[in-house]
C-alpha cells in the first residue's frame, strides 16, 4: 500500500506499525490485486529493476522486502533466472505472489522477524515497505538488510520522501498511519547503514485508483562497497 506520506500513502506491506502487524496486514488483505493494478505503470519503479538486473549477476540471491503480489519485483527477478525470497505481512498477498510468481519463494512474515545472516545476498529490495515502521525501526531494519548484502552487493530503496511520523491518512480507502524521511535524512539513514548510494531518482506519480492523490517517489539505488 502505499502508505507513503503527508498526502495519504503506505506502500509497504512487508513491514508493521506499532499494533504489531495487524493494522498492516488487514489493509493490503483488503486491497489484495487492486494494489498491483494502482502501481503497474510506475516507470520509476521499472527503471529500477532494470539497474537492479544490471549489477546482478547469473543465479543471484535477492531479497524482496514487502512482496506484495510478487509483481512486478519478485516476477521480473525470479524470471531473469535469481532466487528471490519475498516476505510480506499480509496473507493475501503471499498467496496471491505464490500464485502468480510460482518460480519465488515467499513467507508470511514481519521482516523484522525474519533471520538475516552476515553477507547472504546479492541484492535487497526495499520498495515503499517502511512507511508503517516508526523511525528507529526503519533505521535499525536498513542496517540489518545492509549487513546482510555480500560485498559489492545492491540494496534498491523506494519510499515517500515526507518528513511526517505517525500520521494517520487514508490511502486507496483504506485507514493507515505513516511514518517517513526526508529525502536527505533517508540518505543519512543509508550511509550511516554502510551503504553508498549510486544513483537517486525523484518522480510524482499518481497511482491508478479513483482515490489516489499524486504523490512524490523517491528510488535510491545503492551498494555495500
Amino acid at each position: 500500500m502505499s502508505a507513503r506520506d503527508s498526502h495519504t500513502t503506505t506502500k509497504g506491506t512487508g513491514l508493521v506499525g506499532e499494533d504489531g502487524g495487524q493494522r498492516a496486514a488487514r489493509v493490503f488483505d483488503a486491497l489484495g490485486p487492486v494494489y498491483e493494478k494502482a502501481f503497474a505503470h510506475s516507470e520509476a519503479h521499472r527503471r529500477s529493476l532494470e539497474w537492479l538486473l544490471g549489477r546482478l549477476t547469473p543465479g543471484g540471491r535477492v531479497l524482496d522486502v514487502g512482496s506484495g503480489t510478487g509483481r512486478p519485483t519478485a516476477e521480473t527477478l525470479a524470471r531473469a533466472g535469481h532466487h528471490v525470497l519475498g516476505v510480506d505481512v499480509s496473507p493475501v498477498m503471499v498467496e496471491l505472489a505464490a500464485r502468480q510468481v510460482p518460480e519465488a519463494e515467499f513467507r508470511c512474515l514481519d521482516a523484522r522477524e525474519l533471520p538475516l545472516e552476515e553477507s547472504s545476498f546479492d541484492a535487497v529490495c526495499v520498495y515503499f515497505s517502511l512507511l508503517q515502521l516508526d523511525r528507529a525501526q526503519q533505521s535499525e531494519l536498513v542496517g540489518r538488510l545492509a549487513r546482510a548484502l555480500r560485498p559489492g552487493g545492491s540494496l534498491a530503496l523506494a519510499t515517500v520522501p515526507l518528513d511526517v511520523a505517525g500520521v494517520d491518512a487514508v490511502f486507496m480507502g483504506q485507514p493507515v498511519r505513516v511514518t517517513s524521511f526526508a529525502g536527505a535524512d533517508l540518505v543519512d539513514v543509508v550511509t550511516g547503514a554502510g551503504l553508498t548510494v549510486l544513483a537517486e531518482e525523484n518522480v510524482l506519480f499518481t497511482p491508478d485508483h479513483p482515490e489516489a492523490v499524486p504523490e512524490p517517489h523517491l528510488f535510491l539505488h545503492c551498494a555495500r562497497e
